[in-house]
């Protein structure tokens, strides 16, 4: 078995123009890339450059400054992620990554909504996450649950944990919506990366790769990838593993490091 590598086309390959970074990322060995935002892409243009490549594209945001948590985002949020499955149908994503929170520019997150209680806010994102499976399993486009760092990059952001994620996703019980568990941001919030993803590997629909702290490419931080990765394979994960990273130095000594580690097991 393998475990296919996604590239995030954003923060890595900004050396060149958009466009021409699907080709980048096939000529250095990625099956799959993926991205942050939508709205402000050319979909013709993007889809073609896919085509044109030959390599598949994972999935992006499917939810932008909306949140999960707020009781009266709920229908202008379903809105929008109609909107998002729509577009992942036109240029052929197989997936919609969705927050608990909405993000604004560099991630950070708009309105941590002190103002709510714990209760109202799990609720909402329940409540609405129900209507998000139903949109799932009616388009055929996957929707990944995220959890997000809470110490650096998102400070403020109601989901934080793996479990809390991957009990709502479980109680709510579709196979069209899972976690993405992204190892950086989990390793700066709560660690124990091996004994989380055995509790919740089969609750886990994508993996997101930086090594921390940095959030640059394996190798530069503190994480055993190599392990991190046979451990995902020993329990069951069969998704992609999307390399959403700022490299270090360059996209090619990034890209080297990236291919080193092992994935076929």
């Amino acid at each position: 078995m393998k475990l296919e590598r996604s590239a995030c086309i954003e923060p890595m390959y900004s050396e060149i123009p958009f466009l021409e970074r699907f080709q980048a990322a096939k000529n250095d060995g990625f099956e799959w890339v993926e991205f942050w935002s939508w709205e402000d892409k050319d979909l013709d243009a993007v889809k073609e450059a896919a085509e044109k490549a030959g390599i598949g594209i994972s999935g992006f945001n499917g939810d932008a400054d909306l949140s999960l948590v707020d009781p009266t985002h709920k229908e202008k949020y379903l809105a929008f992620l109609r909107r998002s499955v729509e577009a992942a149908k036109k240029v052929g994503a197989k997936s919609v990554t969705i927050h608990s929170n909405g993000l604004g520019d560099g991630g950070l997150v708009i309105d941590s909504y002190d103002n709510l209680s714990h209760t109202v806010k799990l609720c909402a994102m329940y409540d609405t996450l129900l209507e998000c499976a139903k949109i799932a399993e009616e388009s055929g486009i996957a929707m990944n649950l995220e959890p997000l760092n809470i110490t650096t990059d998102h400070v403020g952001n109601f989901l934080a944990t793996t479990q809390m994620a991957a009990e709502i996703v479980e109680l709510i019980g579709s196979p069209m919506l899972k976690v993405l568990y992204d190892v950086y941001h989990m390793q700066l919030d709560e660690g124990c990366i091996c004994d989380t993803i055995k509790a919740y590997a089969k609750q886990m629909g994508h993996i997101h790769v930086a090594d921390c702290p940095g959030r640059h490419e394996p190798g530069t931080g503190e994480i055993n990838y190599a392990k991190v990765f046979a451990c995902l394979a020993e329990n069951g994960y069969t998704g992609r593993l999307g390399f959403e990273l700022f490299p270090e130095t360059s996209t090619d000594v990034a890209v080297k490091a990236i291919m080193g580690i092992n994935t076929e097991f």
